[in-house]
């Protein structure tokens, strides 16, 4: 356990905030006798991965747990699948390259998504057509109030988009230690969103690698690296609306693109709209939006929580007045 931590390492928004305790442990047992010490049960406490997901507005009071679980153990497998179980500390492209050398397919359309294996399971990461619960078997977890190990199933983790029983429900209440994934050894390729599969032919044809090279690749020209511009990739979500308000947005607005839901919704880009209302390029403060990809908010040097925030409210504004739709942060304000 440290005192006054900077988590400067631990954002991708690059704020330099302080927690008054810091404590990282590598296994389940580790994790227990953690949840049991005084400093834990008498003081807030935040689980915190690679902070790709976090604006954090001020300094932390209270503990920030982080895993260091980062073992990729091989459970089980049969003529069609192999099942991996993942600490919760592993670098998500680090499990994706590791699963694409071995010729195992899932999740090679989630190539280059920063943060850690724990994270992808509460936020049900997505890309390019999938979801990270399109291959969860398991999430083990550790209740926080009693430090009991549990055992949930994919059902049981209530996914939806970019949503699970862990940011609603049971928010705060379980920290998740390895999760169980199902691999494909004769792999199903997704590649019926937007170019994909046009790229992926151009780049020499249609396997994991290629795949992944080609995601790798368009992340990259689209996606400043947090480590130069601090950001948390895509800012917000992609509203799903009714298929009615769809309908009378295509009217003024043809070349609207958009993805089917249902036969009710229908999800339209949020960058899109972003752009639509002229923020790409456009900078308030210390904070801006990136000037390639207009669901981005960068922390362009010395930015506050506070002042990300604001710029996010006023493209809340925007896209509100312009088109009639709500937009939602994927990122939690701390």
């Amino acid at each position: 356990m440290t005192l006054q931590t900077s988590l400067l390492p631990y954002n991708t928004f690059g704020i330099d905030v302080k927690a008054d305790f810091f404590i990282e442990y590598d296994s389940i047992a580790d994790l227990q006798e953690t949840l049991q010490l005084d400093v834990v049960k008498s003081n807030r406490v935040l689980h915190i991965g690679g902070g790709s997901n976090l604006l954090f507005l001020g300094d932390f009071n209270g503990v920030i747990l982080h895993s260091a679980i980062k073992s990729i153990e091989k459970v089980g497998e049969d003529v069609d699948s192999v099942f991996l179980e993942v600490g919760s500390g592993v670098v998500w492209d680090d499990l994706v390259a590791y699963c694409v050398d071995n010729g195992w397919g899932g999740l090679e359309n989630l190539s280059l998504i920063p943060g850690e294996v724990g994270a992808s399971a509460v936020q049900n990461i997505g890309a390019y057509g999938v979801e990270v619960q399109d291959v969860i078997v398991a999430v083990n977890a550790v209740e926080v109030a009693n430090a009991v190990a549990r055992t949930f199933s994919n059902a049981e983790c209530r996914y939806g988009y970019r949503n699970s029983i862990f940011k609603n429900e049971l928010k705060g209440k379980y920290i998740i230690t390895t999760i169980v994934f199902r691999l494909d050894k004769k792999p199903v390729f997704k590649l019926n969103y937007q170019h994909l599969e046009e790229a992926v032919l151009n780049a020499g044809g249609v396997n994991l690698q290629n795949i992944r090279k080609t995601i790798i690749a368009t992340r990259e020209s689209k996606l400043p690296d947090p480590k130069v511009s601090g950001n948390a990739g895509s800012f917000f979500m992609n509203p799903v609306i009714a298929k009615d308000h769809f309908n009378s947005l295509k009217e003024k607005y043809p070349q609207i693109p958009h993805y089917y839901v249902s036969e009710k919704e229908e999800k339209v880009p949020a960058g899109w709209l972003i752009d639509q209302c002229g923020w790409k390029g456009k900078q308030i403060g210390h904070a801006g939006v990136h000037d390639k990809q207009a669901l981005v908010i960068v922390n362009k040097g010395g930015a506050s929580g506070a002042e990300i925030v604001y710029l996010a409210e006023q493209i809340q504004l925007s896209v509100k007045e312009a088109f009639g739709i709500v937009l939602h942060p994927e990122v939690n304000y701390i």
